[in-house]
């Protein structure tokens, strides 16, 4: 039995654990910038598009997501790589180890992490194939700016959350399974030019956004 003299405060740090149940569970408060995945330019300088077969469903239950696209880039020269671009308010499906899902056939060893200039020195997270064959990465965008260590941004942000609104993490992730030169040659290679070029697609619904700003 609880003393009445601590009644109150009790019942103060009760209502206060409530809060977020509150907002995330029954308010369901999300924030929501304008910006849609949808918006990404089918064609990418050389590189015209189609799009995969990837069910919906699938995207939903791996990433909790409903705004996506996944797409074939092919230049006429016959390069090409796979664009995928996902939005969700859960940070955690789309950094840990995404790859696992939409390249799920293809076996890693381990990653580094490159600055793509002009914009803002983006950190791009590239994959390391086992084989050495192959260019592989991924960046993500959080609130109008780029994450390069998201358990840190989660960890930051965790108290904010608990009474805030939820805000959407996007991921672009890229694979060029045909290159020869590995992923330590990203940079230069169409994964990466394909990479740079559906940034600035998709930020050019809102040219204010920060991250698409010019190098640091």
């Amino acid at each position: 039995m609880i003393s009445t003299r601590y009644g109150r405060v009790s019942g103060i740090v009760l209502a206060l654990a409530l809060v977020p149940t509150i907002i995330h569970n029954y308010v369901g408060a999300a924030a929501t910038d304008g910006l849609t995945t949808e918006a990404i330019s089918t064609t990418l300088g050389e590189f015209a598009s189609k799009p995969t077969a990837r069910r919906a469903g699938w995207v939903k239950e791996t990433y909790d997501s409903d705004d996506w696209i996944e797409r074939i880039y092919t230049a006429a020269t016959g390069e090409s790589a796979l664009l995928f671009v996902a939005r969700s308010y859960d940070m955690k499906r789309l950094y840990h180890h995404p790859e696992i899902g939409v390249l799920h056939t293809v076996s890693f060893s381990g990653k580094h992490v490159v600055r793509l200039p002009g914009m803002n020195n983006a950190p791009v997270h590239v994959l390391q194939t086992q084989t050495g064959r192959g260019s592989a990465a991924y960046a993500l965008l959080y609130d109008g700016a780029w994450v390069e260590d998201p358990i840190a941004l989660q960890l930051g942000t965790s108290l904010k959350l608990l009474v805030g609104p939820r805000k959407p993490t996007t991921i672009f992730l890229v694979y060029d399974k045909n290159s020869p030169l590995g992923s330590a040659s990203f940079e230069g290679s169409p994964a990466e030019k394909i990479l740079r070029d559906a940034v600035v697609s998709f930020l050019a619904q809102n040219p204010s956004n920060k991250a698409a700003g010019g190098t640091n």
